[in-house]
């Protein structure tokens, strides 16, 4: 009878374990914090339609937007840990906690709720302005926004968010006043732009490149250390005698508690789905570079960057629209 018993118990404890499912068995979800168009969503799409070949399973794109990225960032840090649910963030993922804390606000999450995945793209943003603005230089901008104080406009993907940053920092540095239009993300600033309702921004290469070739924007100068490869002729603001550098980077992560053999599985999906030849196609359509980094590198970079990022809006202190 003992015997059965411990057989029947056996049997019951194999079963769990053999009806695991192998990661992944259905569907995947990517969040983009942002409306289309932005670089988040220019770079999410052609990983999620390379993952797909890996995984071969559906990975969709699910743009959340909201709060300069706060709202789609927090569903992710809030999901369900089990791999299904990752986020394509940008750079501002690291700004918006510190936001928070300068206005003592309850943090929509909090960076130790994500795990990171891999790096995928890390451009320096470009100021850009509408072709109908008299200007040509970074000194014909200047010199037009100390003529007219507060009059010239720029658009941003919301309030400290990965486009608002960079035009705080340059704003800082010149001792410049600009009437800021915040939107829910690169994608409709950009819009803006293009309709003439700013006057400026600052847009990611993936974003603006299509733009620029059809001579709807004109490229003034690149917050990069050095000039962008695809973009050799827009100087950069070191050259220009001002020391400002950001980048607006692309990765993917998904929530902390995720177990490591189904992260050590995105992992390797990813590893993939950057060397794959319709990836790198698109990706190279959009002038953007790749820039991937497995999860111990970019764990380090993201580090580094947190912490340059909220130095950053220490000293540009609390802005507001």
């Amino acid at each position: 009878m003992k015997r059965i018993v411990f057989a029947a118990m056996t049997a019951l404890m194999v079963i769990p374990a053999q009806a695991q499912e192998a990661f992944p068995s259905r569907a995947i979800s990517m969040v983009v914090p942002f409306p289309p168009g932005g670089v988040a969503d220019v770079t999410g799409r052609p990983t999620a339609i390379a993952l797909e070949k890996v995984f071969k399973q559906p990975v969709s794109i699910s743009n959340r937007p909201g709060a300069g990225g706060a709202v789609g960032n927090a569903v992710v840090a809030n999901a369900k840990p089990d791999g299904y649910t990752l986020l394509m963030a940008l750079s501002s993922i690291s700004v918006i906690p510190e936001a928070d804390k300068l206005f003592n606000r309850k943090p929509a999450y909090t960076l130790d709720q994500f795990a990171p995945i891999a790096l995928i793209s890390a451009d320096p943003v470009i100021l850009v302005v509408h072709p109908s603005l008299p200007v040509k230089t970074i000194k014909d901008v200047i010199a037009l926004a100390r003529k007219q104080p507060g009059e010239l406009s720029y658009s941003s993907s919301g309030v400290y968010g990965a486009l608002h940053m960079p035009m705080e920092m340059f704003l800082h540095a010149a001792q410049l006043k600009m009437r800021h239009v915040p939107t829910t993300g690169g994608g409709p600033a950009i819009t803006q732009l293009l309709g003439g309702h700013v006057t400026m921004t600052a847009g990611g290469p993936a974003a603006i490149t299509s733009h620029v070739k059809a001579g709807k924007l004109r490229t003034i100068v690149s917050w990069g250390g050095e000039r962008h490869p695809n973009y050799k002729d827009v100087p950069t603001f070191k050259e220009q005698g001002y020391d400002i550098e950001y980048y607006i980077w692309a990765g993917l992560y998904a929530p902390a508690a995720i177990a490591e053999p189904v992260l050590k599985v995105l992992r390797d999906g990813v590893r993939q789905a950057v060397n794959d030849a319709e990836f790198k196609n698109q990706m190279a359509k959009v002038n953007s570079p790749i820039k991937y980094m497995d999860a111990p590198e970019f764990a380090k970079y993201w580090d580094a960057d947190a912490k340059r990022l909220a130095a950053v809006v220490k000293v540009v202190g609390k802005v507001g629209p």
